[in-house]
Formats: structure tokens, sequence, C-alpha cells
């Protein structure tokens, strides 16, 4: 039930990461520079990805779109949150916020879905690698990738339409640096209980799902692992899925932390650094994982530099 009649909120104020306005120009350099690694790192994985014949395997054709995923997750939220760091006033207008917020669900949903996409093609190659290229068609790849864009506008539109069918007309400042689910039905003077019900339903199950099924093809991996002999064999094989491991434990350590805790032991300092983590540092971080732990990577990379250095 509404509270009364009262003028409708047009635009949102982002009361930013930091209380300290004198921290402003050193934050807007700091993050300026992890957006350019980000833009740089990803790009570069998905051009190097594109350009090497070798690499055009079920394996780098998720890790190019996990990249162009990682470059859009970022991009929704980085460059506003630079302008705001210069600007007086950190509006934001009440449908770009609502854009903001489904394209943010979009992707997050997207890497969600992918990266646990990545750990069923590690277990499939590792523990059934005669059947892998039986298994992981270009079919069932694109089939797979088409039920991540799903999941994604799946979930983002049932949430950001249970959070903006409700009444905004109290307070417009957002405790946040984007526009998120929590800050924003912080703010509604309607009855949340249902938004706060579809939207942690919808957490809990992708979440669930996408770690049972993570922690699954792992504890069939580390069985094989196991029963492999050759101490070399067991370096190779674990070199293989390492570099996405490290990614799983960054991107759902940060998830379940942000929406899965509970709610008596919110704090809002707590919920910006985990969110910074998830939206700037994790994106940064999962191209250079990839190309530092990753032997074919590399070897692609060293090649590519070499023909440009012959044009």
């Amino acid at each position: 039930m509404d509270r009364g009649n009262c003028s409708k909120v047009t635009e949102f104020i982002l009361l930013g990461i930091t209380d300290l306005p004198n921290l402003n120009g050193v934050l807007f350099l700091l993050f300026l520079a992890m957006y350019t690694v980000t833009i740089v790192g990803n790009v570069g994985i998905t051009f190097l990805i594109w350009l090497n014949p070798h690499l055009q395997t079920p394996m780098y054709f998720f890790l190019g779109n996990l990249s162009l995923v990682d470059l859009c997750y970022s991009s929704v939220i980085a460059p506003k949150m630079l302008v705001n760091f210069l600007a007086e006033k950190n509006a934001i207008l009440y449908n770009a916020c609502a854009v903001q917020l489904f394209a943010f669900a979009l992707f997050g949903t997207i890497e969600c879905v992918l990266i646990t996409v990545m750990a069923y093609d590690r277990y499939i190659a590792i523990c059934n690698p005669l059947m892998y290229n039986m298994v992981m068609t270009q079919r069932v790849c694109l089939q797979l990738l088409s039920m991540a864009f799903l999941c994604g506008l799946f979930n983002s539109s049932v949430n950001v339409a249970g959070t903006f069918r409700l009444s905004y007309c109290g307070s417009n400042e957002i405790q946040h640096f984007y526009c998120d689910f929590l800050p924003l039905l912080d703010l509604t003077n309607s009855d949340t209980l249902t938004s706060r019900l579809v939207l942690f339903i919808c957490a809990d199950f992708f979440t669930m799902c996408a770690v049972s099924v993570i922690i699954a093809s792992y504890v069939s991996i580390l069985r094989r692992i196991l029963a492999t002999r050759s101490t070399d064999g067991r370096l190779k094989t674990f070199s293989t899925c390492s570099s996405h491991f490290t990614c799983v434990i960054l991107f759902y350590g940060t998830i379940l932390f942000m929406y899965l805790r509970p709610t008596s032991r919110y704090s809002r300092d707590e919920d910006r650094v985990a969110s910074v983590l998830c939206t700037v540092v994790i994106p940064m971080l999962n191209p250079l994982i990839y190309s530092l732990r990753n032997k074919e990577v590399k070897r692609a990379l060293e090649r590519t530099l070499r023909k440009m250095k012959c044009l």
C-alpha cells in the first residue's frame, strides 16, 4: 500500500563509494586505470581468440563470450561512476536507473551461467575426453550460450519489473554508487515483501543451481586428478581448469556475500566493497587470470605480437 499522495521521484542521487569528497580525485584516477585495463584485457582476449584458429574450441568460445560479457558488465557501472567522481550532483534519471539496473542484472546473470557452463565444459574435457567432440558440438555451444542469455533476460525482466512497479516518492538518495535492487527497495514507500521474495528466490535459484553444477563438476575433476598416477598428468589436468576455478572463487564468493547473507548482518560499507569487487575488479582480473595462467593463450599472444611486428 502506498503511504498517501506525493510527488513521484524523477531522478535518484547516487551517494557514491565514499563519504569523503577529498578522495574523489584519487579514486577517479584509480578506477579509470582499472576500467582501462578491463577494456584492454577483455577486448584483447576476444580478438586473440578470434584471430587464432587453434583457439576455436568450445573452451575458448565460452571464454571469448565471457570476456565480452565482462566488458559489458563493467561498462554498465564504471563510466557513470567515473563521471560521478567529478560531478557536483551525482544524479541519475529514473528511467536511466531502470535501464542500468536491467543491464546490470542481465550481464550478471549471463556471467553466472557462462561460468557454470565453462565448469561443465571442463568436466567433459577431463572426465570424458573421448566424448568431448561429440558432446560439445558447435550447436550445443550455441544452445548453451542462448540459454545463458535467456536466463539473463528472465532474471533481469522479472526483478526490474518487480522493483519499478513500486512507488518512489519520498527520499531519492540511493546508498550506493549505482542502481541496485536492495538500496532501491529501501527507498520505496510501497510494500516490498513480494519484490524482495522474488529477488531472493531468483538469486537463490540461479546461484544454487550454478554452484551445484560447479561443485559436481569439480568433484568429478578432482577424482580424475587423484586417479591419475603420473605427476605430470596431474599437473597438466589441474592446469587446464585452475584459471576457471580461480574465477569461480572470485565471482561466486562475492555474489554469495552480496545477496545471500542475512539482512541482520547488512553493512553499507561492506556492500560497497563487495560491489566494487563484482563490477570493477573481477571483470578486470578475469582476462589477466586466463592470460597469465594459460599456456595456450600466452603462446597465441606471442604469435599474434610477432605477426604484428612483421606487418
